[in-house]
């Protein structure tokens, strides 16, 4: 269960206010270092193409803070449930059941929601001190522009 009060803002948008709560923030590009994984891990259970798509990009966005020996199960499972919410929606879109459409939104609450506690939202990536989302100034989008036109 999420912690009650307005969520947490990503670190990003608090730079961009100028930090109006007046807390400390970490420095700029601190990363939590764990270790990187080589290849993405087979799923100890069977998925379908859905799971396993999800289970391929979850691996390669978050494998600098998914941990293969922590963290497995919970993706696993919402691999599973996402699964499940496919073959779920084209059941509700077929036949327009409404106890079955409210059961593909719960779904996807929980689907959010685990994703959440992987890490896979601005602010729970800033929470876990993973990632940090900067706007590049104009002099680095100049810079940018005339080093891709040599």
């Amino acid at each position: 269960m999420s912690p009650a009060g307005r969520p947490a803002k990503p670190i990003e948008q608090k730079r961009r206010l100028g930090n109006p709560g007046h807390r400390p923030l970490p420095t700029e590009g601190t990363l939590v270092p764990l270790e990187p994984i080589d290849s993405i891990p087979e799923p100890p259970r069977p998925l379908l193409q859905a799971g396993t798509e999800l289970w391929e990009r979850v691996w390669s966005a978050g494998a600098t803070w998914i941990s293969p020996h922590i963290d497995i199960e919970l993706l696993l499972i919402t691999c599973e449930m996402v699964d499940e919410r496919w073959n779920l929606r084209i059941k509700v879109m077929q036949s327009n059941n409404m106890q079955m459409a409210r059961r593909l939104d719960n779904l996807t609450r929980l689907i959010v929601s685990n994703l959440s506690l992987l890490g896979f939202t601005p602010s729970d990536r800033s929470r876990l001190g993973v990632a940090e989302v900067r706007a590049k100034s104009a002099l680095e989008e100049l810079m940018e522009r005339r080093a891709n036109r040599d």
